[in-house]
């Protein structure tokens, strides 16, 4: 006699087969979201050292001065902020780097030369 329709051995491995791939998909979910996580975080980071470094752009050639300072993100991870300033002759090097840890440590820098268009003095 033939029966139509699926046995129950059928049924339980095409079950077992269909929660391996949504514990896969559950996976990738997890790391999906990290990565979208990190990248908001890297995001705001590089906002901050391009905020400082507008904000430094923006003064006097001879009263950009190096120091830190703590930037709160919209996502409730802290964000120290650094800069440094060297002189050599005409140029002036501002090298920014913004730090901050969501489970681990992060960085990130920004470098800017800029060129002192003021003539020299003369000896």
């Amino acid at each position: 006699m033939k029966s139509k329709g699926f046995t129950l051995i059928e049924m339980l491995i095409a079950l077992t087969i269909l929660s391996v791939a949504f514990l896969a998909l559950a996976g990738l979910m997890a790391q999906t979201t990290r990565n979208n996580s990190f990248g908001g975080h890297i995001t705001e980071a590089a906002t901050f050292a391009q905020d400082k470094l507008e904000e430094l752009r923006a003064i006097s050639w001879d009263s950009i001065a190096p120091g830190s300072d703590k930037k709160m993100g919209s996502n409730g991870i802290n964000y120290d902020r650094i800069w440094k300033v060297a002189t050599n002759g005409k140029l002036k090097i501002i090298d920014i780097t913004v730090n901050w840890n969501d489970q681990t440590s992060h960085s990130i820098s920004f470098l800017s030369v800029n060129w002192d268009e003021r003539p020299m003095p003369l000896p």
